[in-house]
């Protein structure tokens, strides 16, 4: 099964950020931020427990050290600073879980840093280093591309499971990268385009890219971002199509 996977808690202090209230009891993975490049220690413990609540399955959603640039921003950092902020967040996320009698099932880096594993494989290891010293029971959520030999056999190296992921509100380059949220194109907003576009996905296999190529990816689970103005009605409408 396809499972719906959303950003969450990644509201700070007095700024609230996305429809989490809303949009967890229609996703199955919860990426809750974990206090670098959003949320806080009342938010982090409040999303834990609406996630709870909601029999969501909870993933740490960890970033480089950036509140002002929403973790969008690479930043220059030792393979060693990877694995430590990496190990950091999840271990304070999953002190929340622990209180509330569940735990970190998935690690799903945010932003830049998720852009960064996917392109340098020092990064990756980094982060798997960072789940396998932490519980190798934890899987680690990556691009899925077309193909993904060389990301399994280096995970497997380290004992850590994936789970692959496809955006149904972004648009991919023809090499499968998403294309860069700095272009105009990086989203898409029209709700219908977006069901055409899981639709295929379901029943075909693949993803249209900006210029019409086909992208064959393998599917664990479809990610429609939290803070987009539709995120809502997309998630309501996806779960339509896909089951």
């Amino acid at each position: 099964m396809i499972r719906l996977n959303c950003d969450m808690g990644e509201s700070f202090g007095i700024w609230k950020m996305g429809q989490d209230e809303e949009i967890m009891p229609y996703i199955h993975l919860a990426n809750l931020a974990c206090g670098f490049h959003a949320s806080d220690s009342i938010t982090m413990n409040r999303s834990v427990e609406l996630a709870k609540k909601h029999n969501v399955t909870i993933g740490a959603h960890p970033s480089y050290q950036d509140l002002v640039g929403f973790g969008r921003r690479s930043i220059l950092c030792s393979l060693e600073e990877i694995k430590s902020i990496v190990l950091y967040q999840l271990g304070a996320l999953n002190a929340f879980c622990k209180a509330h009698g569940t735990a970190v099932a998935y690690v799903k880096p945010h932003g830049a840093l998720y852009n960064d594993m996917m392109r340098d494989e020092n990064i990756f290891k980094a982060i798997l280093s960072a789940i396998s010293s932490f519980d190798k029971n934890i899987r680690l959520m990556v691009l899925s591309k077309q193909d993904n030999e060389a990301y399994e056999y280096t995970a497997k190296l380290y004992g850590v499971g994936l789970l692959y992921e496809v955006f149904a509100d972004r648009n991919y380059n023809d090499d499968g990268s998403l294309v860069s949220r700095i272009k105009e194109n990086a989203t898409i907003e029209d709700e219908f385009e977006v069901m055409q576009r899981v639709q295929t996905l379901k029943e075909n296999g693949f993803f249209e890219s900006i210029n019409g190529e086909k992208l064959y990816l393998r599917t664990d689970t479809i990610c429609v971002h939290g803070d987009g103005a539709h995120a809502l009605e997309f998630i309501k409408a996806l779960r339509k199509v896909l089951y």
